[in-house]
């Protein structure tokens, strides 16, 4: 028998050994969204995909995984968070292997689709688990600190170990990387991890699958295109499209008898605003992510190579950043206020990037490791607070919810400051320059030799859309503070309502 921890009691040495095997599918479908950026070119020049081709190859991934979270999380809740789990491991295993093997463009976009499947049973699958074992609340704190800490890493490890690999060895070893940790889970999932799901689940509402996709893609889709296209026609049209069929995917949740996302968690207290604070917390993490990787390649002129090791430097704190936070929590300071200090933290890291100027790589890393820090102060509280609201038997509901929300948190912030600061970029540039070159940076430097004296105007007015989108996001996440000290200060935070304990299930 493999049985969840009872409700209130102590974690031991066997729940703290599974969620370190938690934590390896977590680091890798992390990792998996950065993975291709040093693997690309290699994998243009050996299977030739056409632009649209090699837009899918990078993208498809990420499209996939947003769209199947909340499927994935409330069908989890009906037939168990390990088996969905496992089922997810087996099928990410197998579609790495496909994928690093890929002959064909097509071939690698299908294979990382199903990447993008497994992805989105995993994700949420580890944090309803999570939710399972650690029923005691400073315990489950620190647990998702560490969770919250993983995930944040891995984004940025993912993009300096596909450069490693593909230096010394070809491009699918970024993807055969997956499966010694997948082969593992697979064996120590079954023996460690405990097993539990709704006990009264209702019918599946396969209405509600489409219409959540269809709800999330579109939406997605538009913001991550806006950033580099500008506010065409066509991506706000997805975009109005994508709302529309989120208000039909609303409307179904209120009214099926067996929703897909039940509205009465947003009846727990203070999952509702966990929600949207979580969203902006990531909003400014991919917003400023968004202008930083291209400064330290295009205006300092680092290789791809280097800028993502220079870029790992602002992740060293965030190991110490949400353990830090929940110590404070559980010693008796206020969760609210350390969210709220945790989105001053970060606003302040987005003031200091408002300061750097084309020759000031420290202080850029010192502001993305200030905001880092700050993110990932709110989002480890955050989550625990929606997980410990939550019923458990709607864990991977709540979860995929959370999780759904970072992505769009992360497409609009890229969407909104890439927006500010490309409108910064065109007014500063000269209207004499070439038109390539008044539409990114990028096309400037392709065409700065013919040019005296184009680079460093580019790089000066790209500079100073990084200061305008800087300006913009300190702004918010200042207001994004008072915020949570409002909305979080009459919620009990140090006595979160548990949930009943969820059903026992054999192994």
């Amino acid at each position: 028998m493999t049985n969840p921890t009872p409700a209130g009691s102590l974690a031991g040495r066997r729940e703290w050994t599974a969620l370190g095997v938690l934590m390896l599918p977590l680091l890798l479908v992390s990792m998996d969204v950065s993975v291709l950026y040093f693997a690309i070119p290699s994998i243009s020049a050996d299977l030739e995909p056409s632009g649209t081709q090699q837009l899918w190859i990078f993208d498809i991934y990420a499209f996939v995984l947003a769209g199947l979270l909340m499927t994935m999380g409330s069908l989890g809740d009906r037939i168990g968070h390990r088996r969905l789990l496992l089922i997810g491991a087996a099928a990410f295993g197998t579609a790495s292997l496909a994928a690093a093997y890929a002959n064909s463009a097509e071939m690698l976009i299908a294979a990382r689709a199903v990447l993008g499947i497994g992805g989105a049973t995993l994700m949420p699958s580890t944090m309803a688990l999570l939710r399972t074992m650690f029923t005691d609340p400073g315990q489950r704190a620190k647990a998702i600190g560490l969770w919250s800490g993983v995930m944040t890493a891995g984004i940025a490890l993912g993009s300096v170990m596909s450069g490693v690999l593909v230096e010394y060895f070809w491009w699918g070893s970024v993807f055969l990387v997956n499966l010694p940790a997948m082969a593992l889970l697979l064996i120590l999932g079954q023996a460690l991890l405990p097993e539990s799901r709704n006990a009264t689940p209702g019918r599946f509402d396969w209405l509600s699958v489409p219409l959540s996709m269809a709800a999330v893609l579109p939406v997605v889709y538009g913001l991550k295109e806006i950033p580099s296209e500008g506010w065409n026609v066509r991506y706000v049209v997805s975009i109005t499209v994508g709302l529309l069929f989120a208000a039909l995917f609303v409307q179904r949740q209120r009214t099926a008898a067996a929703p897909m996302i039940d509205p009465a968690l947003f009846r727990g207290r203070g999952f509702a605003p966990s929600v949207a604070l979580n969203l902006v917390s990531a909003f400014g993490i991919m917003g400023s992510a968004y202008f930083t990787t291209q400064y330290l390649q295009s205006v300092l002129d680092k290789s791809a190579l280097e800028a993502a090791l220079w870029a790992l430097l602002p992740s060293v704190p965030i190991g110490a950043a949400a353990p830090v936070a929940t110590a404070l929590v559980q010693k008796g300071v206020n969760r609210a206020s350390v969210v709220t200090a945790g989105f001053a933290i970060a606003a302040a890291g987005f003031a200091l990037l408002a300061f750097a100027g084309t020759d000031s790589m420290w202080l850029v890393l010192a502001s993305c490791g200030v905001l880092a820090v700050g993110a990932v102060i709110v989002m480890s509280q955050i989550m625990d607070l929606a997980m410990g609201t939550a019923p458990v038997e709607r864990a991977g509901a709540a979860s995929s919810l959370m999780e759904t929300g970072s992505e769009f948190g992360g497409a609009l912030g890229m969407a909104v400051l890439g927006s500010i600061g490309t409108a910064v970029y065109r007014h500063d540039m000269p209207a004499s320059a070439p038109d390539v070159a008044r539409e990114t940076l990028g096309g400037a430097l392709a065409v700065a030799d013919r040019v005296p004296g184009l680079a460093t105007v580019a790089r000066e007015a790209f500079t100073n859309g990084m200061q305008g989108a800087a300006i913009a996001g300190a702004v918010l996440l200042a207001g994004a503070a008072v915020l949570a000290a409002v909305t979080l200060r009459r919620v009990e935070l140090h006595t979160p309502q548990e949930a009943s304990e969820p059903e026992r299930v054999p192994a």
